[in-house]
């Protein structure tokens, strides 16, 4: 069995989600799903929504060559089903690869729209998830308009600081999702988090945003994480995307004792890191 072509993206962490007032931000974590196509099919592990065959038939109905006969492989760090992008990674990786066979030398906002689609059709999103979409592929933040074409969808963006920890508080699988209308009800608190992004300040935004979808999603929990470990010394901690994964920044030199704060409540604790330079870009 040989590997025809092979894909990466990130997961990523939310900065601003997108059902609190129509605009999103998320950033790229060091958490990566890679993609891979042999030349035979295989049993596929870790693709729970059918996503990788929206992307082929999504390739196909836009007249992209695809192997007469191939298979897909999943390899990833990305969680899945707990708000860290996981569906987007996948979405990414997968285009990428089909991108390497084919030869077809798409640009990152065809990629891009390509992966909105194949979310949307899956169901795994609603609006197709075009911030963390673009997380997934670039690092940095964009904060984005998911109602219009890829082309004409970043309104501003920026690099974060250096140097800090990221981690992750895993309290297991997403077991509701929320209604948008709920999100709506705390527009106020996503505008807050919007006017930080507009001030430059990414990690007042994030905290400002896992409050808000704490308060849509009734996850008193997690507020109550949050706030106990910006009192322990985090720069910055908030529920990514619509939860339950909770995420806290930090300095390095905190990282040890918070991780001991945060393994109280979470089932595990991943420790990463932003991406904020073309180290994303797969040198596959």
């Amino acid at each position: 069995m040989t590997i025809l072509a092979s894909g990466t993206a990130n997961g990523a962490v939310s900065i601003l989600h997108a059902m609190g007032i129509g605009k999103g931000c998320s950033t790229p974590l060091k958490l990566q799903t890679l993609v891979n196509i042999h030349d035979e099919p295989r049993i596929v592990l870790g693709d729970e929504h059918d996503l990788l065959s929206h992307v082929s038939s999504i390739w196909r109905k836009n007249g992209f060559p695809l192997p007469s006969v191939f298979g897909w492989e999943i390899v990833s760090d990305v969680p899945i089903g707990q708000g860290m992008k996981s569906s987007s990674a996948l979405a990414c990786a997968a285009i990428r690869a089909l991108d390497k066979a084919s030869w077809t030398g798409l640009s990152d906002f065809e990629i891009v729209d390509l992966a909105v689609e194949a979310q949307i059709r899956s169901g795994c999103s609603i609006t197709g998830s075009m911030d963390d979409t673009w997380a997934a592929m670039s690092p940095g933040w964009k904060v984005v308009d998911p109602s219009v074409p890829s082309v004409e969808s970043i309104l501003f963006e920026g690099e974060l600081e250096t140097g800090l920890t990221v981690m992750i508080g895993l309290r297991g699988r997403r077991k509701i999702i929320p209604e948008k209308e709920a999100f709506s009800r705390n527009s106020q608190i996503f505008d807050r988090a919007f006017a930080s992004l507009i001030n430059g300040s990414i990690l007042d935004a994030l905290s400002s945003n896992g409050m808000a979808v704490a308060a849509s999603t009734d996850d008193f929990e997690a507020l109550r994480i949050s706030n106990l470990m910006i009192a322990s010394g985090a720069l910055a901690a908030g529920i990514s995307g619509s939860g339950p994964a909770i995420a806290i920044v930090c300095y390095e030199q905190d990282k040890e004792f918070l991780e001991s704060q945060l393994k109280q409540f979470c089932e595990q604790v991943l420790i990463t890191e932003f991406t904020t330079c073309d180290g994303l870009r797969e040198e596959i």
